[in-house]
């Protein structure tokens, strides 16, 4: 590697949606994340570039509430509950998250990640963090909240950067959706790394 040159990064603190179409700020854990989404996405443009040959991506993807990983159930008014990283047009994340607590004798929905949908992982495979608490679910919960740490490196070499995160949620029988089942992230930083 010759060089790696930061070329974004927000922490979300000063509520700076520059180049963020569809951002939305919240407070979560006592942090401010660009969040909370349901069936939602926001877009991220990186423009002017330097000359470079791959671009990494980093962020922390928070996981709230319910989610209900890779099965549907209930005649599909519950999951499957996908989550999408695309980078300049193409999926390089389509993939399934379960905050679902397994217990003997329970069904233990699985989910996709770290693996592309349709891999099957234990609930919360790979997660940084499965303590931190819902967004909406009472303290006593203990699906609360997963916390992963997205890192992504790809060949690149174009003079700017399109970057979308996106979700497809299936819980039809609540009354607030966004508090069933929501994800936010914080933390992004893209490099440029010159070869």
């Amino acid at each position: 590697m010759k060089s790696q040159t930061v070329v974004y990064s927000n922490d979300f603190e000063t509520s700076d949606l520059k180049n963020i179409t569809n951002g939305v700020i919240e407070i979560f854990h006592g942090t401010h994340v660009l969040g909370r989404y349901n069936n939602g996405s926001f877009v991220l443009n990186v423009p002017n570039l330097p000359k470079h040959d791959l671009i990494k991506v980093s962020f922390d993807l928070y996981i709230h509430d319910s989610w209900d990983g890779s099965q549907s159930f209930a005649d599909n008014l519950l999951g499957p509950d996908m989550w999408q990283m695309i980078a300049d047009g193409k999926t390089y994340i389509n993939t399934t998250f379960s905050n679902s607590i397994c217990q003997p004798g329970n069904i233990c929905p699985s989910q996709a990640y770290p693996g592309n949908y349709p891999s099957n992982n234990n609930p919360r495979t790979g997660a940084e963090n499965v303590n931190l608490p819902g967004a909406c679910l009472n303290a006593s919960d203990p699906r609360g909240t997963s916390l992963y740490h997205i890192t992504k490196t790809i060949d690149h070499t174009s003079s700017s950067f399109s970057l979308i995160c996106l979700d497809h949620l299936i819980d039809k029988n609540v009354a607030d959706p966004k508090c069933s089942e929501s994800w936010s992230v914080d933390n992004i930083t893209i490099s440029t790394i010159a070869l």
